[in-house]
């Protein structure tokens, strides 16, 4: 896994010239940054983007989804020796902080060096705000290292201030930027011929816990439609093996994605446990379940399915996405369902009246793409600072040894 990196140890050359480093802890925080730094190559081409996380699978999906150009390394772990050290080789002229974890550490260092910084994105929980009351001068220095703290909702604004943030803005959530999720043409039209003519509904970022819930409702969907196919993506994949044998336990046929088993009319479960295939998941249905919702998790980013053509449906746990439950719902989007009854009637009355099916999916991607200048608001607030760096002579790079 690249553990030197953990060390603050370089596995790259650091180029010459201006740099900005994007920190972005998993998968969701790095794809809310794809049309940022696509758009950031675009108009300032001189400057160099480094981009870090924590995780195994963010690293992949950075790796696969975004230009060669951008540079990915993990993030040191937060001790000062290997931050000095990590700070010391890249330099950064510019940090952008996505969403919400704070490593006193590391933002300790970056303030100390007066490294100009911005929060991106940033989600507080109620939980969140609860946990830092404990220690509040901590987060108040924290907070402090950044000129401008970006929120996605009003809600997360006003959190932010309540911890302390002296400046703060709310331009919207970048999530909306981003650029419908990609797929794979040849493996889009090979699976779609597959399961030609079948009634299908995808469940996407599933967690522990709803597995026994899907399960259940395609069991009382299948006496209304014997060929239905469900499609169940983890949110974690490594949990694809539990999923798998829970199905098989209940008779339940299964083909697993990242075992090439093959997708024909005995398979009654669709397991994708492989990364960066979600639009390839969204394209081949139009009914999509928003996983991390039907236990207390918070939930998923409903936008992605809603902006490929899915109406959407979701369980009553949308904390991590209050403002977009409220615009889908209000929009006639989605409807929230409890339990396996419920879900199981939701989806059956959405394959069997394709009129209002359609006027879902049209709602929903209204929603999606009402929110394209969340973009602009955000580069208004950091173009003064990529317009300095771009044109500042070059600072000579102190050490530019790597692993």
């Amino acid at each position: 896994m690249r553990f030197n990196e953990r060390m603050g140890i370089a596995s790259r050359p650091r180029p010459e010239g201006p740099l900005v480093w994007i920190h972005a802890a998993s998968i969701g925080e790095s794809l809310s940054m794809t049309s940022l730094i696509d758009r950031l190559i675009h108009e300032y081409p001189k400057i160099t983007i480094l981009m870090t996380s924590g995780t195994v699978s963010s690293a992949h999906l950075i790796i696969h989804r975004l230009p060669a150009t951008v540079i990915h390394q993990y993030i040191p772990v937060d001790r000062v020796p290997w931050v000095k050290r990590f700070l010391d080789f890249w330099h950064p002229d510019l940090v952008l902080w996505v969403e919400s974890e704070f490593w006193p550490t590391v933002l300790s260092e970056i303030k100390s060096r007066r490294i100009p910084s911005f929060l991106m994105n940033a989600r507080i929980s109620a939980a969140s705000v609860q946990g830092w009351r404990r220690a509040p001068w901590m987060i108040r220095r924290l907070l402090e290292t950044f000129e401008l703290c970006m929120a996605q909702t009003e809600l997360d604004a006003g959190r932010l201030r309540v911890l302390g943030a002296k400046n703060v803005a709310c331009p919207g959530n970048l999530k909306f930027a981003t650029s419908p999720l990609p797929a794979d043409q040849k493996m889009l039209t090979a699976l779609d011929a597959s399961i030609a003519g079948r009634p299908r509904w995808v469940v996407f970022s599933t967690h522990a816990g709803e597995d026994e819930v899907i399960a259940d409702a395609h069991e009382i969907l299948i006496k209304n439609f014997p060929d239905i196919l469900t499609v169940i993506i983890p949110r974690h994949p490594e949990r694809a093996a539990c999923i798998e044998q829970l199905l098989l336990d209940r008779k339940l046929s299964v083909s697993v994605r990242s075992k090439t088993d093959p997708v024909d009319a005995s398979i009654s479960f669709l397991l994708g446990d492989t990364i960066g295939e979600l639009g390839l998941f969204f394209r081949i249905t139009d009914i999509a379940v928003v996983g991390g919702t039907l236990i207390p998790h918070g939930g998923q980013n409903p936008i992605e399915p809603a902006r490929l053509g899915c109406a959407i449906v979701h369980g009553p746990h949308m904390e991590n996405f209050l403002d977009v439950q409220s615009e889908l719902l209000t929009a006639g989007a989605s409807v929230i369902v409890h339990t396996a009854e419920e879900l199981a009637l939701e989806i059956g009355t959405l394959l069997s009246n394709s009129t209002l099916r359609q006027r879902r999916i049209l709602a929903a991607r209204s929603v999606a793409d009402g929110k394209q200048n969340v973009l602009d608001a955000v580069f208004a607030h950091i173009n003064p600072h990529l317009n300095r760096i771009s044109s500042t002579k070059p600072t000579p790079v102190a050490n530019n040894a790597c692993a």
